[in-house]
């Protein structure tokens, strides 16, 4: 072992001596970077694991190569620019639909959907405010549903307005807690439904929950609400290249049966998955900017607690660095030391505050329903930040400690 690197492990070894001798100033110095990580893992981890959620959460509500045609579809815009729509646009009629289905020449598969709120029930139970949507067959074809058991509605069903249900698992559990919901009947708007399909459970997404869904054939919905004013209508490529494709073909067809003159307005809504991903987007950046500002605020805190630990350990030591100083210890093996000091209490902090961050999640990741690993990348950069707090904070103690007056330091008692 060469000279220079001899005087670097001696002063590590040095450090860590140090620290085990005053375990309650290295424990002090250590918590307040294991907070700073564990605030840094929490917050890194908490925004990947909501992004990821909401991603899946937008796919299983909208559909991740899904369209929505509509009279009018939520999105980024003003009151006036709302209200200007609601005034031009016509409703999304039956008419429409057949028209869509008529001319879609193979791009395109849709399905209309009308929805409305209303309370379920069987036996004595009442499931309040479930979002019924009278849809068509075509609809398992376009959206993952996820049927967990049964089936869904089929073409016969459909054309033929069978009174027969697929509910969400909300309903599932709350209407026939210790029975099979399969062939039971629900009590929708005073008529019987029978259950023929139950969905997985699905979550929430934008504080709706997606297990509150009951999907009936569209003309049995019609038959026990009335017609609806204006239709959705969901609609998907064949195969997913060709989604572009689709989406033009429905914009074009749209507009045909509109009798729309080249250059004039649309008269009608699409919602594309890349405007669905580009809100979800969005709103994943503007939660993580907060992710900063956090970590850099918790990492300030540590740095001058660690600082003032350090300062209080060179204070203490005044005596025996100017012994060793006098022995021929060099300014450089002092600061190495020092520097190396506040380096290992601020990575010992660093892993303790990974591991507490680790055990809070995987405690918090199930009644949330989220999943929240602390991924290597994330392990990685804190412990990074972590060192490099710990360098920072040592710097000035350890200017201080190379600076130090031999002959005073040795006449200190």
């Amino acid at each position: 072992m060469t000279p220079a690197r001899r005087v670097y492990l001696d002063a590590i070894l040095e450090a860590a001596r140090a620290c085990v001798a005053n375990p309650l100033r290295s424990s002090l110095g250590a918590l307040a970077i294991a907070v700073a990580v564990g605030t840094i893992a929490l917050v890194v981890t908490g925004l990947d694991g909501f992004a990821r959620y909401a991603q899946r959460a937008s796919a299983r509500a909208f559909g991740s190569d899904t369209f929505v045609l509509a009279r009018v579809t939520t999105g980024e815009v003003s009151r006036k620019e709302l209200a200007d729509k609601l005034a031009r646009n016509p409703n999304v009629t039956r008419s429409d639909v057949r028209f869509l289905e008529k001319h879609a020449g193979g791009e395109a598969v849709y399905a209309p959907v009308a929805q409305r709120r209303a309370d379920l029930t069987a036996g004595g139970r009442t499931f309040e405010n479930a979002s019924v949507n009278g849809t068509a067959a075509a609809l398992v074809e376009i959206r993952d549903l996820a049927i967990a058991r049964g089936r869904f509605i089929t073409r016969d069903e459909e054309e033929r307005a069978a009174q027969v249900a697929v509910i969400g698992a909300d309903m599932a559990e709350t209407l026939f807690p210790s029975q099979d919901p399969l062939g039971r009947l629900v009590r929708l708007a005073g008529r019987g439904f029978q259950v023929i399909g139950v969905q997985a459970r699905q979550g929430t997404t934008g504080g709706v929950s997606l297990d509150a869904y009951v999907y009936v054939p569209l003309q049995a919905f019609e038959r026990a609400f009335g017609a609806r004013d204006s239709l959705q209508v969901f609609g998907r490529a064949p195969e997913p290249e060709r989604t572009v494709a689709a989406e033009d073909r429905a914009r074009t067809t749209m507009r045909a049966r509109r009798q729309l003159r080249p250059g004039k307005a649309d008269t009608f809504d699409i919602l594309t998955p890349e405007a669905a991903r580009g809100f979800v987007e969005r709103l994943s950046e503007r939660v993580g900017a907060a992710a900063a500002p956090i970590s850099i605020m918790a990492l300030l805190a540590a740095i001058v607690v660690v600082t003032n630990t350090t300062l209080v350990s060179v204070t203490q030591r005044t005596r025996e660095i100017g012994v060793r100083r006098a022995l021929g210890a060099a300014r450089r093996h002092i600061t190495v030391e020092v520097l190396a000091e506040s380096t290992l209490l601020a990575l010992a902090g660093g892993v303790v505050g990974l591991l507490v961050a680790d055990g809070l999640l995987a405690v918090l990741s199930v009644p949330l329903g989220l999943d929240l690993p602390v991924r290597l990348s994330t392990v990685a950069w804190s412990l990074g930040a972590a060192g490099a707090s710990g360098i920072v904070a040592g710097w000035y103690p350890a200017r201080r400690a190379s600076r130090i007056d031999v002959i005073t330091a040795i006449r200190l008692e």
